[in-house]
């Protein structure tokens, strides 16, 4: 059990049925009551995101977590096969439970956060940068960078996102995985 002013990013609790992550958490004294804890949680096993406010000393359910790297290895028809990088034992994964999916590659190491109270897998979590390489980019036209123009590029996982237009087919490129933003283009 923990209070609930003890919550921070990344915590985990156990709450209506569920596991919820703490992603974003405010500690908040209004002019007149008791301070609170607004937070907002977001469910690991579907993805609702839901604020709610604590009174501070309220008692939650904590939920130990481990965080260990795996490989993804290969895609069958019961999930993504990811291989622990300390045992070497093979696990599948649904796509549903890895965030950032639509940016990862063979041999992509992602981070698995299991409940240590009985082994079930949670989410896993691809890093916040990932190199790609640009597979199919229109050429950009040569003066039209009056303002921050960019263009569609569709990269080797086969996700399309937005780029800047000096970007060109075959460029090895870093993008946020969070959001799908452009980041650099990297030199090889």
């Amino acid at each position: 059990m923990i209070n609930s002013q003890d919550i921070k990013k990344g915590t985990c609790i156990r709450m209506d049925g569920g596991i919820w992550v703490c992603i974003d958490f405010q500690h908040r004294k209004p002019g007149k009551g008791n301070t609170v804890m607004n937070t907002k949680l977001k469910n690991v096993t579907d993805g609702r995101v839901l604020d709610r406010t604590f009174q501070v000393g309220f008692k939650l359910e904590d939920v130990r977590i481990e965080h260990r790297p795996y490989q993804y290895l290969y895609e069958d028809p019961t999930g993504l096969i990811f291989m622990n990088q300390e045992t070497f034992e093979q696990i599948p994964i649904a796509k549903d439970n890895i965030i950032g999916v639509e940016y990862m590659k063979e041999s992509d190491i992602v981070e698995v956060v299991t409940d240590t109270t009985d082994g079930t897998i949670l989410y896993a979590e691809m890093p916040v940068k990932t190199n790609l390489r640009v597979t199919h980019s229109e050429p950009g036209i040569k003066g039209d960078t009056a303002t921050n123009a960019t263009k569609p590029a569709t990269l080797e996982t086969g996700v399309e996102i937005r780029v800047p237009l000096f970007i060109n087919e075959g460029d090895l490129i870093q993008v946020d995985t969070r959001d799908g933003s452009y980041l650099s283009r990297v030199k090889e």
